[in-house]
């Protein structure tokens, strides 16, 4: 570990002395790492350690190493150092302290609290109906917080698969209808009424759970920005039930995430309204990601009947 990149987490946490733990995880595509760093004479007994180093060539498992992944990866950390430094959550959409944020030239630095410590210390690869309900309740209270707030410094539209920042996946996909569709869904879905702050990356491995699976915390706002709510909302249902799950138990799902968003909005909200406008939004925000997944991964495992269906469905409306 570089001096200057030791003194800067030393000073951060009020600590005496560290000592380098277990790699957590590789950043996409070799774009650096995240480590668990143990600390000595400090409040914190442990931080976790972000560390982005940009490559001189990437290595992504897709082959789309362009420039415009490059770039667009590259102001994705410096979106997510900027929505540490200068936003908040609150207990009900629990997110890591951030204690540090610093560049040193082609290398980005943030230090955070670690959520293990602070009781999130479960990780999830499949999950129960508790599960589910805690992570859409977390959406819920997020896009509440932030409804309404520009997302100044962040992605002005959220997401990794905002269509903008997807050309190369866009020339690629091989479903005319819906590549000539997909500037008309983002369209509808950039002019929704309301708008709040998304995840953007709203998928379950980047949520840690309690003990008993009941309380969540979130990580990895890289793809934080602006946008209808129901984009995090598919992304999540999609992360983490298959076909025949979906078309069971998404209605009932959705009826739960916005009796929690209804609880937790301002009271000068016109609750209805929002509610009409984001259930319509669904089928928008659905396809809108099943397009990406067509030029980006043909083979997917979540290309399926249920996302075909509301791809059909939308594309029906569209004619009308």
């Amino acid at each position: 570990m570089k001096p200057e990149h030791q003194d800067l987490v030393l000073q951060a946490c009020g600590a005496s002395s560290l000592c380098v733990g277990a790699k957590i995880q590789t950043l996409w595509s070799g774009y650096g790492e995240i480590v668990r760093l143990q600390l000595q004479g400090s409040d914190w007994p442990s931080v976790v350690l972000k560390h982005v180093k940009f490559p001189e060539e990437a290595e992504h498992p897709g082959g789309w190493n362009t420039d415009c992944s490059h770039t667009r990866k590259v102001r994705s950390y410096q979106v997510e150092t900027h929505w540490y430094q200068n936003f908040s959550t609150n207990q009900s959409c629990r997110t890591p302290a951030c204690l540090a944020a610093r560049s040193y030239g082609d290398e980005m630095l943030i230090v955070l609290e670690d959520l293990d410590v602070a009781g999130y210390d479960q990780r999830r690869t499949s999950v129960k109906d508790r599960e589910i309900k805690a992570c859409l309740s977390w959406l819920a209270h997020f896009h509440a917080l932030f409804l309404g707030v520009e997302p100044e410094g962040l992605w002005p539209v959220g997401t990794y698969w905002h269509l903008e920042t997807r050309p190369d996946e866009l020339e690629a996909m091989g479903h005319p209808e819906l590549k000539a569709a997909a500037g008309d869904i983002d369209k509808i879905l950039n002019e929704c009424r309301f708008k709040a702050i998304v995840h953007g990356d709203a998928k379950l491995a980047n949520f840690c759970f309690s003990e008993g699976g009941r309380d969540v915390a979130a990580v990895d706002f890289q793809y934080v920005g602006g946008g209808c709510g129901m984009k995090d909302v598919v992304y999540f249902l999609g992360s983490c039930m298959e076909e025949k799950q979906c078309e069971k138990r998404v209605p009932g799902l959705l009826d739960y995430y916005f009796s929690e968003l209804k609880q937790s909005v301002k009271k000068d909200v016109d609750f209805a309204a929002l509610e009409t406008e984001w259930r319509e939004m669904f089928v928008y925000a659905w396809t809108d990601f099943h397009r990406f997944l067509l030029g980006w991964h043909p083979g997917h495992w979540k290309i399926n009947r249920y996302s075909k269906q509301l791809t059909e469905e939308v594309l029906r409306k569209l004619k009308l």
